[in-house]
C-alpha cells in the first residue's frame, strides 16, 4: 500500500541522514550477499543489489531541505565506505560507493564534484602541487 511505501521511505531517509546511516543501510540491504553461491549468477545478483542501493543513496529524500544539504550529509559517509577493513564487506561497499558516485556525478555533476570528487582527489592534488 502507498502509506506503507511512504512510511518505509521516510524511515529509510531519516536513517541515511544520521551519522553512520549510510553504512547501516548498506549493511542491511547487502547482508547475505556474496556469502553463498559462486559464479556469474551470484556476482550479477551482488551487482544488481549494489546498483539498487546506489540509486537509493543518490536520491534526495523529500524530508531533506535541499539537495546541497543532503549531499553534504551523505557524501562523506559514501567516501567512508571506501575504508572498510573486512575484505568481503569492503568489496561490496566499494561497489556501492563507486556506483553511487557515478550516479550522483551523472545526475548532479557540480554537487558530486564538490562533495565527492574533490575530497576523494585532495591527497593526489596535494602531492602534485
Amino acid at each position: 500500500p502507498a502509506w506503507l511505501r511512504r512510511l518505509c521511505g521516510q524511515l529509510l531517509s531519516e536513517r541515511l541522514m544520521r551519522p553512520n546511516g549510510v553504512q547501516a543501510v548498506v549493511r542491511g540491504v547487502m547482508e547475505g550477499t556474496g556469502a553463498g553461491g559462486a559464479g556469474a549468477e551470484a556476482a550479477a545478483v551482488d551487482w544488481r543489489k549494489c546498483d539498487a542501493v546506489a540509486k537509493i543513496l543518490a536520491s534526495c529524500p523529500q524530508q531533506c531541505l535541499s539537495l546541497e544539504d543532503y549531499y553534504s550529509l551523505v557524501c562523506p559517509q559514501i567516501l567512508d565506505l571506501l575504508h572498510i577493513q573486512d575484505k568481503q564487506t569492503a568489496r561490496q561497499f566499494q561497489r556501492v560507493a563507486t556506483a553511487t558516485l557515478l550516479t550522483m556525478a551523472k545526475e548532479h555533476p557540480q554537487l558530486a564534484e564538490k562533495h565527492l570528487l574533490q575530497p576523494l582527489l585532495a591527497p593526489l592534488l596535494r602531492c602534485s602541487e
